[in-house]
């Protein structure tokens, strides 16, 4: 996700959009809701400075690699995709590669002549980037050569997927597309109303074992479609909108999708974390909590970084809060990965950082990139797989 689709007249909007150059931001920044731009001399919502850990877990690089320009200069969230021991990396100024997770020998490199937003997608195969163009592109994973390539809606922020007989992506007007996954041809689409002020983003979907595809879109709302014609199953309330003004009304399912089992998982900006039954869409659980981040679950908990960039564990199906961290207040941590004991999050100076999961002590930290670090962080045969907004790709091992 890259920052909030802007929809409104509102002068007082237009003000604070101005104000904070939002146009270009990943993220809406959590404000007291008497709090006035034009009133406060600087940022109210300062980056803490990082305070000295006592190290336990040693964070050891077993090969980086480049690719092209990173995240770029559009703020985008290019997260890579593994698949068969493969990763697979796309840069937003169009290089994508194909890496041995083992040994972080470049299989191929192939450099696309368009601007990658979206991705990465892979499976079946094949690899998949969405573009600024609004074009979804499919490469072989075996050599990077481009299988083909098909015009969507409008510009594609998320990482399409495949089940092997579609390719269904999101689009920022708000569409949830499928493509035949041989040649690229129009399947179904499916359309939902965006409200007047959105994050620039949105969450990848997911297509479940039984044939389902589930996506959140910016209005709030969870939609499960049939993966074969697009055919509605069912749709549910993630957030419901309140506020006088636009700003205070987002409620953007921004993060990537959990899928635990029967039940599938969604965040909201300023509004809950909700567990959905796949089949039916039945609430299973739910709590209050404001985030733009996907989730992550371990040890019984259910982990999420918030809007402050607060990483917290809650108690799968209850509210009780295990433990809260809050020493990376406002760094604009990634959404949590959990990986052996520990959850690892990344931040805005391009610091990862592996958090205790019994007790939310941070017990790790090394820095990967000083451009910062945007993308999900993967994990591959026991391996952390970090991308940095630099373009630089890096493997490490806990020890």
């Amino acid at each position: 996700m890259t920052g909030p689709l802007l929809r409104s007249s509102s002068l007082r909007l237009v003000a604070f959009v101005c104000f904070f150059g939002l146009s270009s931001c990943s993220s809406l920044p959590s404000l007291p809701s008497s709090w006035n731009p034009f009133d406060s001399e600087d940022d109210p919502n300062q980056p803490v400075e990082l305070l000295q850990i006592e190290e336990e877990v040693d964070l050891r690089r077993l090969w980086s690699v480049s690719v092209g320009n990173g995240q770029g200069d559009n703020y985008t969230e290019i997260t890579p995709a593994v698949d068969g021991g493969f990763v697979f990396a796309a840069s937003e100024d169009g290089d994508v590669v194909g890496v041995n997770s083992q040994n972080g020998d470049i299989v191929w490199r192939t450099e696309l002549d368009t601007s990658i937003t979206g991705g990465v997608g892979a499976g079946d195969d094949i690899v998949i980037v969405g573009t600024q163009d609004a074009e979804i592109i499919v490469l072989r994973q075996v050599d990077g050569d481009e299988v083909w390539r098909s015009r969507v809606s409008s510009e594609v922020l998320s990482k399409p997927q495949t089940d092997g007989d579609i390719i269904v992506s999101q689009t920022v007007d708000g569409k949830l597309v499928a493509l035949d996954r041989e040649d690229g041809s129009l399947r179904w689409t499916y359309e939902t109303t965006l409200p007047a002020l959105t994050l620039r983003g949105t969450s990848s979907p997911i297509i479940t074992p039984d044939g389902t595809v589930i996506a959140g879109f910016s209005n709030g709302i969870l939609v499960a479609v049939a993966a074969e014609n697009g055919v509605w199953s069912w749709e549910e309330r993630v957030a419901v909108p309140e506020g006088e003004y636009d700003i205070e009304r987002v409620i953007d399912v921004d993060g990537d999708l959990l899928l635990d089992g029967s039940r599938i998982l969604a965040s909201s900006y300023q509004g809950n974390i909700m567990a959905f039954d796949v089949q039916s869409g039945r609430i299973v659980w739910g709590m209050e909590a404001s985030s733009y981040h996907g989730l992550d679950r371990g040890f019984g908990n259910v982990y999420y970084s918030d809007d402050k960039s607060h990483l917290i564990a809650v108690r799968d199906n209850s509210n009780d809060v295990v433990w809260q961290n809050e020493n990376l207040e406002y760094r604009a941590i990634t959404a949590p990965k959990t990986i052996n004991n520990f959850v690892a999050v990344a931040d805005f100076e391009g610091y990862l950082h592996l958090v205790s999961q019994i007790d939310g002590r941070i017990v790790g930290r090394t820095r990967i990139d000083n451009d910062g670090i945007r993308a999900n962080l993967l994990v591959e045969n026991g391996q952390l797989i970090v991308f940095g907004n630099s373009g630089t790709l890096t493997a490490l091992s806990l020890q």
